[in-house]
């Protein structure tokens, strides 16, 4: 077992200073099941972690966030609105690769992880699989122990194209079919990319979709007051 949370002074400071309580309850649940330190707790509160869960949710899902904190029981439940990857030290106007993008991500995949969510295990860079004479390559493999199914991510540093849904598809096709157990739930495709385009991945996708998802990436921390307004 691990060592129990128990809060500081610094912790309740923190957690006071939040005027929204349906905020301030969220993050008091998340910070103990999830054992935060006040660092981290203070990164969580500002990257808008809540209004960024919030906006993944219907009503009923944003009420419990308050009550319960993220229940991870679908695979809609690990999405966020977007990511934040201010810790990777990236600049937006500077020029980097797919490439660059994963190694920063491998050099602080601890960061990585708690970003991602709950559950989350490692499970490589650049997994190859081939078929017919043929390699492809899964840019990060994740398994999600609460969902208990595979996680696939794919790096895109530019707007969402139909190619990279396609290709998604593929590599899900592939673990659901080569690589998973009959125990094990589908796998889950996310492309991370600089800028996704609902439309486009609503028409490619079948509507009863729930296992591949466009999410966007931002290197920097989200205006709160932004993502208030969208909640409302």
């Amino acid at each position: 077992m691990g060592t129990p949370f128990l809060p500081s002074w610094s912790h309740y400071v923190q957690l006071i200073k939040i005027q929204n309580s349906n905020e301030r309850q969220f993050c008091e649940i998340e910070a103990h099941k999830n054992n935060w330190s006040l660092r981290e707790l203070q990164r969580q509160i500002n990257s808008s972690l809540y209004e960024r869960v919030a906006l993944s949710k219907d009503k009923d899902g944003l009420e419990r966030l308050s009550k319960e904190g993220q229940i991870i029981e679908l695979p809609t439940d690990v999405l966020k609105s977007h990511y934040v990857l201010e810790f990777l030290d990236l600049k937006e106007d500077n020029r980097y690769s797919e490439s660059d993008l994963e190694t920063a991500i491998i050099n602080k995949l601890e960061h990585f992880m708690l970003e991602m969510g709950k559950g989350f295990l490692f499970g490589g860079r650049q997994k190859r699989f081939t078929f017919e004479s043929d390699s492809y390559y899964v840019d990060l493999v994740f398994y999600n122990r609460l969902l208990k199914c595979f996680v696939l991510l794919d790096l895109k540093i530019c707007k969402l194209a139909h190619q990279d849904i396609g290709q998604m598809r593929m590599y899900v096709n592939y673990y659901d079919r080569k690589i998973k157990t009959p125990d094990e739930n589908p796998t889950v495709g996310i492309v991370l990319c600089k800028k996704e385009n609902k439309t486009m991945v609503e028409l490619t996708l079948p509507e009863n979709n729930k296992t591949i998802f466009a999410k966007e990436y931002k290197l920097y921390l989200p205006s709160k007051e932004e993502l208030k307004k969208q909640l409302k």
